[in-house]
């Protein structure tokens, strides 16, 4: 049975995943706010021209616009009860594990706090804001937001480090 110095130290790192999820939950929110206080619906703003614009959509779909065009009137619905279901995953494994590598808490962090945000999102409005227009000569990725991108860095990273052995 660990003493509850071990403990203590166990519960450190916890915390510190805890906080970066959270620091993750409110640069989206604040971020998304700001976007939506300032710039009117589907206008752009151009920060590098050619390449990098700010603009404000909705987002009814899943990741990349997927369902977005769908009428379907459960499609909120399913995209809230698997987003639940894939941070519950997280939060469980974060728990569970008696030794967390940094590299993998640092991922799952970052993946929890961007699904607990745009969930947020989406079970109080139905979608989520997306701002972040990436785009070179005729492509055009898709837009998203602050919660997109630690959702995707937080997932190549967890990729990384089960591929590359330490």
């Amino acid at each position: 049975m660990p003493d509850a110095l071990s403990a203590h130290i166990w519960n450190l790192p916890r915390l510190a995943y805890a906080l970066i999820a959270a620091g993750v939950f409110a640069l989206d929110q604040v971020t998304k706010g700001l976007v939506e206080s300032r710039i009117p619906p589907f206008a752009t703003v151009t920060v590098i021209p050619h390449f990098f614009n700010l603009t404000n959509t909705k987002n009814p779909g899943a990741a990349f616009g997927l369902f977005a065009d769908s009428p379907a009137p459960w499609k909120t619905g399913v995209l809230v009860v698997v987003s639940a279901l894939l941070i519950a995953t997280v939060v469980s494994v974060v728990w569970r594990s008696r030794r967390l590598d940094w590299q993998v808490g640092l991922s799952l962090s970052l993946i929890l706090g961007g699904a607990l945000s745009n969930l947020a999102d989406r079970i109080r409005f139905g979608r989520v804001v997306d701002f972040l227009d990436v785009y070179f000569r005729n492509y055009h990725w898709y837009t998203f937001n602050v919660a997109d991108s630690a959702i995707v860095v937080g997932a190549c990273f967890l990729i990384v480090r089960v591929m590359v052995p330490k």
